[in-house]
């Protein structure tokens, strides 16, 4: 572990292992690090991944009020800085953050893996305000019921009665990933409404110049696969790619048909122009 200095004066913790070239990994809402350990060690025989909790998470300092991407951007800017790495890999919210990291700072090659954006009114938002109510009542169970349906409505158990899926997520809450997720559903409400605030066209990171790997899982939200053909047509230097049998977490899992994809885009040459597919 090694301690960075951020541009506030707070410390943001990194934790690297493997060999270079170096792959910063910016983690998804709703969880730590800790879940993405499994993708640094499979990575980690070819490059050093570089995992860092983001604000308000375990050894991670806490968020400053009012939250915004440019503090996300400025803390990913200060570890790419300390590690010298041109390489990231972004999930979900994370994605975000690792897009709009990308309009701003000298990134060459990016990964999305089911990148939380919103382009035209694309991701799902009528939920957001029921969950939000929720959780000021203080039921995090019926909260995060919600959150879970809203963000993936492709799911049966998302049709299921309120009630019955509350139930559900209130067993869930009681193991250890539900906890966290459960501790940190503040946060993944704040993160959801900077994603909406910052609906718009794709032609909004058209001025994207590193190569980016456009990834998302054909068993997660369809909504994904379509965002990724839109940001592939704006983006200059983009491709995409739809993984059969992986959800919104199969990045976690480190399958090979995620990691051998993720293998090959990064050890490749960066070049000054990438086919589309």
């Amino acid at each position: 572990m090694e301690q960075v200095r951020a541009r506030d004066g707070a410390t943001i913790v990194l934790h690297s292992t493997g060999v270079e070239p170096g792959i910063v990994v910016v983690h998804g809402g709703g969880t730590t690090i800790d879940v993405y350990r499994r993708l640094a060690r499979a990575l980690a025989d070819r490059f050093t991944v570089h995992l860092y909790n983001r604000r308000g998470r375990a050894d991670a300092p806490p968020r400053p009020m009012p939250y915004t991407a440019d503090q996300e951007v400025d803390d990913l800017a200060v570890v790419l800085e300390h590690t010298g790495s041109g390489n990231v890999i972004g999930h979900s919210s994370g994605g975000f953050l690792a897009l709009e990291a990308a309009r701003r700072l000298p990134i060459d090659r990016l990964a999305l893996y089911d990148a939380a954006i919103s382009i035209d009114g694309s991701f799902p938002s009528a939920w957001l305000p029921a969950a939000r109510a929720a959780a000021e009542a203080g039921d995090t169970a019926k909260s995060l019921a919600i959150t879970t349906a809203g963000i993936n409505s492709h799911m049966a158990a998302g049709r299921l009665p309120l009630g019955v899926r509350t139930a559900i997520i209130r067993a869930f809450l009681r193991t250890p990933i539900g906890r966290t997720m459960g501790d940190l559903l503040p946060t993944t409400l704040e993160e959801t409404a900077l994603i909406l605030a910052h609906d718009g066209p794709a032609t909004r990171w058209a001025g994207v110049s590193a190569e980016v790997l456009l990834a998302c899982g054909a068993d997660g939200p369809p909504y994904y696969v379509d965002q990724n053909a839109a940001l592939a047509r704006a983006l200059p230097r983009a491709r995409t790619l739809t993984i059969a049998r992986s959800g919104h977490d199969a990045i976690n899992r480190a399958h090979p048909r995620i990691v051998d994809p993720l293998v090959e885009f990064f050890a490749a040459p960066v070049t000054p122009e990438r086919a589309r597919h």
